[in-house]
C-alpha cells in the first residue's frame, strides 16, 4: 500500500464522515461508493492527495485518508480467527521483533499477525510464515497481498505444511511465533530453526 501520492485506481481508502464512522473500499474507475448520507464516484476520489474532503451527492462530508494498519486489520476479510491489535501488539513487543529480523510464524491464519510482524521487521527483515490447511493459507495471502498494493511483499514466505516437517537450515531465524492449536508438537524444529538467544512467543 502506497504512503504518499495522489489516490490511485485498486487502492483501499478509507472515508471518514462528521460522526466519526468509517468506511473502507477499494477505488474502482467509474465506481460509486452508496451510504445512506448520499453516493459517492471513486473518480472524484481518485487523483485527489490524501487528506481531501469529499462531498456526497446529499452534500455530506468525507475525509479520505489511506487506512492506518489497524484500520485495515479491523475491518478487511475474516476467515480464522484474527489476532487483535492489542494482542499484536504484545506479541510485538514481547517478542523483541526488530527491524531486519528473520521471523518464523506457525498458524497464518487471516494475516492479520502477519501484516504486523512484517511492519516490525520492515524491508531489511523477512517474515516466513507455516500455514497447515491451504484455505487458510490463500485467506492469509489476499490479505496481506491487498494491504501491500495487491501483490504479496518480496520479503515474505508463505508455506504450506506442517512446520515440523520444515527442511529449513539450523538457525535460519532470530525469532518465533507460534499461532497453533498444538505448539508442543513442533518444538524440537523451533528449537533447530531459531539461533541460540533467540526469542520464542506461543
Amino acid at each position: 500500500m502506497s504512503a504518499t501520492g495522489p489516490f490511485t485506481v485498486g487502492e483501499r481508502v478509507q472515508l471518514t464522515d462528521a460522526k466519526g464512522r468509517h468506511y473502507t473500499l477499494v477505488l474502482t474507475a467509474g465506481a460509486e461508493f452508496h451510504t445512506h448520507r448520499g453516493s459517492i464516484a471513486h473518480d472524484a476520489v481518485i487523483g485527489l492527495e490524501q487528506g481531501s474532503v469529499v462531498k456526497s451527492s446529499n452534500g455530506a462530508l468525507f475525509l479520505v485518508l489511506r487506512p492506518l494498519l489497524v484500520d485495515y486489520v479491523m475491518s478487511m476479510p475474516r476467515g480464522p480467527q484474527v489476532i487483535y491489535p492489542k494482542d499484536t501488539a504484545q506479541i510485538v513487543h514481547e517478542g523483541d521483533i526488530f527491524p531486519g529480523a528473520r521471523v518464523l510464524e506457525a498458524g497464518a491464519g487471516s494475516g492479520a499477525l502477519t501484516l504486523s510482524l512484517l511492519r516490525a521487521v520492515g524491508p531489511d527483515g523477512r517474515v516466513t510464515s507455516y500455514e497447515q490447511r491451504a484455505d487458510h493459507a490463500e485467506h492469509a495471502r489476499r490479505n496481506v497481498s491487498t494491504f501491500h498494493g495487491g501483490q504479496p511483499p518480496d520479503n515474505w514466505q508463505l508455506i504450506i505444511s506442517d512446520l515440523a516437517d520444515s527442511e529449513l537450515p539450523d538457525g535460519s531465524f532470530d525469532r518465533a511465533v507460534l499461532d497453533m492449536l498444538a505448539p508442543w508438537e513442533v518444538l524440537d524444529s523451533v528449537s533447530r530453526l531459531v539461533v541460540a538467544g533467540g526469542v520464542l512467543i506461543v
